[in-house]
């Protein structure tokens, strides 16, 4: 009984307590909500739909679709093989005609083989790719996808952009169309399409990572145009000269570079802007040289430096630090100190982006250029010159010691029994014409060494040490010798 009455008491107290805390917390609550201000409820209406990522039925997110870039690429590139000789010179026999002629006993040619990559533009067999991979060939052979061998010709090259242009003798040849690289946008995905390490066909992908990149990376240091496209797509040793393509599979660059410290990808890799490509091989289709079109100023780019000292308000643009005499520049009033800013209607930001752009035009063009002078813009029309100065086109140079020299032909070399040489297509005065040499002379070697085309033929008699040996054959079979001091 007692033990009952104990337990009534214990729970009335506890109901005492429960009660004195509910009430506790409806006074806390209404103590808050009269002197605390209340937060408010904002609801923000988006003006635009967000964009969410897109996901698979499993969850995983989908990337960009990049099968028909790569099918419509694959069978547009080749794999080229080059082959070349390089030093040495084979002994006469004689040790005193060896050192007329600067050759040494016993020292051998040494045969150079290379490889690397390029794309076909056109049905009928054109091909483009870097001027480093067929620079200095002297066979050239190209690969296509479907395994068709096909011996190449040298059209032109220009080592100012690191570009050439080849053609192989075929027909209804798949091949890219041009896409245009001033569309691309940062974090853009492309296709990186060649031939490295000779595994043929090789697709890789990656984003482009900057633009108008200037690595000083072209052994030109007059006319060097460099405006790469950095990516990184992997590229290795032999995807020189290959496709730069974006997602509908046109092609935006040529590949031309890595960033490396051992020599293969680490990163970063470099392509030539399509809009260079395409002024680059219709010029050397057209007239076998490019057309270079030169504004007559020398440039840097504006550092904080420049902008402190001539109080711009924006670290940007092209400074102008020199002027030549007789340069187009210099006839319209452009001065030093000015900033360029604006070519043919585009902003250029830095010296890459203005030599991309004027690289695109030739010689007698007329373009506008907005540059910035003591605060204000000043707009110039100039009409853009050579590299002579003058407006007339520039063809390639195929003379040389007083004769114009042409290729000779595969049934010409079959008939003849020869493997290589450059015929004398004019005989002019000069040096060869004094020694006795006749046109139609098809010259084979220099000082014992083989010549292939006119670079070879210049190199090495420049390069030689005393006398010059000259030997080859007329078109009627009969051989002939020819010497000549180098003076």
């Amino acid at each position: 009984m007692n033990n009952n009455l104990e337990a009534m008491k214990n729970l009335k107290r506890i109901s005492v307590t429960f009660t004195l805390i509910v009430a506790g917390a409806f006074v806390a609550v209404w103590a808050y909500s009269t002197f605390f201000v209340q937060p408010k409820v904002i609801t923000i209406k988006e003006e635009h739909p967000v964009r969410l990522a897109s996901y698979a039925t499993d969850g995983k997110s989908i990337l960009p679709d990049l099968t028909f870039a790569a099918e419509n690429s694959i069978h547009s590139v080749v794999h080229i093989t080059t082959q070349s000789v390089r030093g040495g010179g084979m002994s006469s026999g004689n040790p005193s005609l060896d050192e007329l002629f600067g050759m040494r006993r016993n020292q051998q040619p040494q045969i150079v083989q290379g490889s690397g990559s390029g794309v076909i533009i056109s049905a009928d067999g054109f091909i483009v790719t870097n001027n480093h991979v067929v620079e200095r060939a002297q066979r050239i052979k190209v690969i296509l996808n479907d395994k068709r061998e096909f011996d190449a010709q040298i059209i032109g090259t220009d080592s100012s952009t690191d570009i050439a242009l080849i053609k192989i003798e075929a027909e209804d040849l798949p091949f890219l169309a041009y896409g245009d690289s001033n569309e691309l946008r940062l974090g853009e995905w492309v296709l990186a399409v060649g031939n490295p390490f000779n595994l043929t066909s090789t697709v890789t992908a990656g984003i482009v990572s900057a633009m108008a990149r200037n690595l000083g990376i072209i052994n030109d240091d007059q006319m060097a145009i460099e405006s790469f496209i950095q990516t990184d797509a992997a590229v290795n040793p032999g995807n020189s000269g290959g496709a730069l393509v974006n997602q509908q599979g046109e092609l935006i660059g040529i590949n031309a570079a890595l960033a490396s410290r051992n020599g293969s990808f680490v990163g970063y890799s470099f392509a030539i802007p399509v809009t260079i490509v395409k002024k680059v091989v219709s010029d050397l289709k057209e007239f076998g040289e490019v057309q270079r079109a030169l504004l007559g100023v020398n440039i840097n780019d504006v550092t904080a430096e420049v902008a402190t000292e001539l109080k711009l308000k924006n670290i940007e643009g092209v400074h102008v630090k020199g002027v030549p005499e007789n340069g187009a520049a210099k006839q319209v009033g452009i001065k030093e100190n000015d900033v360029i800013i604006s070519v043919a209607g585009v902003k250029v930001r830095n010296s890459a982006e203005l030599q991309e752009k004027v690289s695109q035009f030739r010689p007698g063009d007329d373009v506008n250029l907005v540059v910035l002078r003591n605060g204000e813009e000043k707009q110039f029309t100039l009409t853009l010159l050579n590299k002579n100065g003058d407006t007339q086109v520039v063809r390639d140079q195929t003379s040389y010691l007083g004769a114009d020299f042409e290729t000779v032909n595969n049934s010409e070399k079959s008939a003849l029994n020869i493997e290589n040489g450059i015929k004398v297509r004019k005989l002019n005065s000069g040096k060869l014409k004094e020694i006795g040499l006749k046109e139609n002379f098809i010259i084979t070697s220099v000082n014992k060494r083989p010549i292939f085309d006119i670079n070879d033929f210049k190199r090495e008699v420049g390069n030689a040490k005393g006398g010059i040996l000259v030997e080859g054959i007329y078109p009627n079979g009969e051989t002939a010798y020819f010497a000549f001091g180098n003076s």
